[in-house]
């Protein structure tokens, strides 16, 4: 089977969904899906052929395509489905790519990979309007990011106290929650060496 762009999976509980957007503007680790699975069927249906086309496989960004694609109803694809709250902005690290039935990648591991084939920052994979004027896609993200709807589990607070901790119990907890952070950091700095590494003055 050909391998297909922008089609991927939510981690965590397995349901489909396309990718619009890989990154966006200024937040390099979200990006704005489109969960399929509880679509009507005629915007389902519209959405599989075009993401099949070989126009959708030959565009950098699903969203693209979707600006110029009509639904069978005349509404624009991008635009119907931003107004309808169906776009979704998600943590890149939280959908996988699934290209065929055997390869999946994550998406911000992904966006890593072609950002250093491009020799660009992952910040800068993201669509900019032209010339600094606003643009369908543009407003589309700006107006999705405001208005973000959680896809994932919320995340629990790891630091938060429990009814009957001790002060030892919670400061164990914290210098836990401390030590996993730094070693986050180290390894966004060693990622962030990767791409652009530092200029010695």
């Amino acid at each position: 089977m050909v391998d297909l762009k922008h089609v991927a999976r939510f981690i965590d509980s397995g349901r489909k969904c396309l990718v619009a957007y890989r990154t966006l503007p200024g937040d390099a680790y979200s990006c704005l899906v489109i969960p399929t699975e509880n679509l009507p069927e005629s915007q389902h249906d519209a959405l599989i052929s075009i993401v099949e086309s070989s126009a959708a496989q030959s565009a950098n960004e699903f969203a693209e395509v979707l600006a110029r694609q009509q639904f069978p109803d005349g509404s624009i694809m991008l635009a119907a489905l931003h107004t309808q709250g169906k776009l979704i902005k998600v943590a890149t690290d939280a959908i996988e790519m699934i290209p065929n039935f055997s390869a999946k990648v994550r998406l911000d591991k992904l966006n890593i990979i072609i950002a250093e084939k491009r020799n660009v920052a992952v910040d800068d994979l993201a669509i900019k309007p032209p010339g600094g004027k606003s643009t369908q896609l543009a407003e589309v993200v700006e107006i999705a990011t405001v208005n973000e709807v959680p896809s994932v589990a919320p995340k629990v607070d790891a630091t938060a106290p429990v009814e009957g901790d001790t002060p030892e119990i919670v400061a164990k907890r914290y210098r836990s929650q401390a030590d996993k952070l730094a070693k986050e950091a180290a390894q966004f700095r060693r990622l962030a060496e990767d791409l652009v590494p530092t200029k010695k003055k």
